[in-house]
């Protein structure tokens, strides 16, 4: 198979969320020499940005693109160790990610960090029910670019303007962007939020966007 071909194939695997196939191509790529990050590049992101391009033309819906991202994922676990220092991917900047704390949803969540992976962002996933601190920790450790936040219960949404208000407390640079079903850009203004997106897709756009203009 050539190489182009091995490409389309790694395209096709995540576009269809096939994990194990992803997995498997991943693994043939590795062994035949092929470089890392030529096919995080070439195969399987462009795999996944086309399954943001399917979303936002309406040929996609969340269960389609939940499964690209986990067959995304499952590439990457397999091709991440073979990144070597001198050849990683330049970071797109630093994000911080969690569900607040008092909720444990995090589907949402995940698909917004393997969004925000795929195309080039260094990711922190603390996963859920993560407290304001935590947050604010981490950002101050990894010296964050962007805090995403969040909630899908209205009774944690306040988690989020408190996150607000911690990180300008604490005098971080770091913009903080929120979502989640009972999220809304007008909640996102009346807490001070830098950002809102209402997908994963948005969210990567409106990260790009924060970061440059930071």
């Amino acid at each position: 198979m050539s190489d182009q071909n091995a490409f389309l194939a790694m395209q096709n695997a995540v576009l269809e969320g096939d994990q194990a196939k992803a997995k498997e191509l991943a693994e043939q790529a590795l062994a035949a020499g092929l470089d890392p990050l030529k096919v995080i590049e070439e195969g399987f992101v462009a795999g996944i940005r086309r399954a943001g391009d399917l979303w936002e033309e309406g040929e996609f819906f969340l269960p389609e693109l939940v499964t690209a991202a986990q067959a995304m994922t499952s590439a990457m676990e397999v091709l991440q160790p073979g990144l070597e220092g001198d050849q990683a991917r330049p970071s797109a900047g630093r994000v911080v990610i969690g569900t607040v704390q008092g909720d444990i949803h995090d589907i949402g969540k995940t698909l917004v960090a393997t969004m925000l992976t795929a195309n080039g962002f260094s990711v922190d996933d603390q996963g859920a029910d993560v407290a304001v601190a935590r947050f604010v920790e981490r950002a101050k450790e990894g010296d964050a670019d962007l805090i995403c936040a969040s909630a899908l219960l209205t009774t944690t949404m306040t988690a989020q303007g408190e996150l607000v208000k911690a990180v300008r407390e604490a005098g971080l640079k770091t913009r903080v962007m929120v979502g989640g079903a009972p999220v809304s850009s007008e909640w996102a203004k009346t807490i001070g939020a830098d950002g809102y997106a209402d997908n994963a897709v948005a969210a990567v756009q409106t990260a790009r966007e924060l970061i440059e203009n930071g």
